[in-house]
């Protein structure tokens, strides 16, 4: 694509090509990863509270992907977690987690991964579109991807959600964030929930967790406080495996909330959070 027009969405063999590279980067990235943990891993960094870290890890990789991709896609924008937005002029974007599950990482919990996603259009998850993406588990090795009209997979094998069920037979997965009002918040809702659930599953990796929805080892997915980095490669995997994607109150998956699954298990765990006011930290 070389409009800067972002609205003109790529090919197939563009998205089969940025695909492609979007594997290889992850892998990329998940080499070094693996190879340079250290025993004992320490913080370089907080963020948003004393309980959000960064480790120089994070920082390695991110830098690590930028300077792959400014060899390969110089022209394309970046967006990354650690280093924020360089814009570029084709009117796609690489939304980078150097490491997504963080806390993971620094514990040893074998539950992170890198999440390099392709976006057409503004890096916002209510206004982009997403072309294609690969979340990669350090760990295992395992590794999904997706591009926009060419299926998801992992490691070859084609995914597909779960049918549609009910809540009560639902198994979901969620995450939390790091502030203790939002804490306060997300365990009233979730106190709410779980007895009108199958179980709740907290693993520490949004892009992980939309993964298993996408393959089906988890029924559907909610969370408060995403950011574009944790939804964009998850976003296109869950889609690509015939998931909805989406907010509350006929909004578009934000920030505020992103719920993800089969269409009709959303939109009952959908109007369930929303009488809940899920989207907020009151």
């Amino acid at each position: 694509m070389t409009t800067t027009d972002a609205t003109t969405l790529p090919g197939a063999d563009e998205v089969r090509a940025l695909t492609d590279l979007a594997e290889r980067l992850a892998r990329s990235a998940g080499d070094l990863v693996r190879s340079g943990r250290p025993d004992r891993v320490e913080v370089a960094a907080t963020k948003s509270s004393a309980v959000d870290p960064v480790t120089a890890m994070d920082l390695a990789s991110e830098t690590h992907l930028r300077a792959l991709l400014a060899e390969h896609r110089p022209d394309d924008g970046v967006l990354g977690e650690e280093h924020g937005w360089e814009p570029g002029t084709t009117g796609l974007t690489w939304v980078l987690d150097p490491i997504d599950g963080t806390v993971n990482y620094l514990y040893g919990v074998p539950a992170y991964a890198i999440s390099v996603g392709v976006v057409a259009g503004e890096p916002d998850p209510e206004r982009w579109t997403v072309v294609a993406g690969c979340v990669h588990a350090v760990v295992d090795g395992r590794t999904y991807t997706a591009g926009r009209g060419l299926g998801a997979y992992r490691d070859g094998v084609r995914l597909a959600v779960n049918p549609e069920r009910e809540l009560a037979t639902s198994l979901v997965g969620t995450g939390f964030g790091y502030r203790a009002d939002r804490r306060r918040a997300q365990g009233r809702v979730l106190a709410e929930l779980l007895p009108q659930v199958r179980d709740i599953r907290r693993i520490g990796s949004a892009a992980l967790d939309l993964c298993r929805v996408a393959e089906g080892t988890l029924d559907v997915h909610y969370e408060r406080g995403l950011n574009p980095w944790d939804l964009a490669a998850g976003e296109v995997v869950a889609r690509e495996a015939g998931a909805v994607v989406t907010g509350l109150r006929g909004r578009r998956a934000s920030a505020d909330m992103s719920v993800v699954g089969p269409a009709g298990t959303v939109a009952a765990l959908a109007a369930l959070l929303a009488d809940l006011g899920a989207d907020s930290d009151g």
